[in-house]
């Protein structure tokens, strides 16, 4: 992954980690479903509509997100925290979108507030063509579809937390 381009986004969520961690253990793919705008489960992938908007330009990609793995809570210098593996391609057409292996990482920030923090690397598609088009615009695009993704997945978990 020689030509792969690193994003780290986080959000937070105002429910105490216990909370969220349960909600987002119990069956993170129904999660991302229901936090994206369009989505229809299978198996271990979701295809979702994401969306991504810099100026003027507006890029709208169905993708499949895999979670690849769970790992059970863990301790850290801050308290327990969960790590969820994940991966996503276009679902049409993935040879002309980029590719993404990411961790999502859950942990308390305070016993009221956790931290969601998307960590991320992105292969771009096209090889030096790619390339070109991922330094003019295509960085940009990428971050703020991952920002948008992660928003929509800490707004889910606020109010799946509430409705239990």
């Amino acid at each position: 992954m020689s030509n792969a381009h690193e994003l780290r986004v986080y959000a937070y969520v105002n429910r105490p980690y216990a909370l969220v961690r349960d909600v987002l253990q119990a069956d993170p793919l129904s999660l991302f479903q229901r936090a994206t705008v369009r989505a229809t489960a299978r198996a271990q992938a979701l295809v979702s509509t994401l969306r991504a908007t810099v100026g003027p330009i507006e890029l709208v990609a169905d993708v499949a997100v895999k979670v690849t793995s769970v790992e059970p809570e863990r301790p850290t210098p801050l308290g327990p925290a969960t790590r969820i593996h994940l991966t996503w391609e276009a679902s049409k057409r993935p040879e002309l979108f980029p590719t993404m292996e990411a961790t999502l990482d859950v942990y308390a920030l305070a016993p009221a507030e956790t931290q969601v923090d998307f960590s991320g690397r992105y292969t771009p598609p096209l090889g030096v063509v790619g390339a070109a088009l991922d330094a003019l615009v295509g960085h940009r695009l990428a971050e703020a579809g991952v920002h948008r993704f992660v928003e929509d997945v800490a707004e889910r978990l606020r109010l799946d937390v509430t409705t239990r």
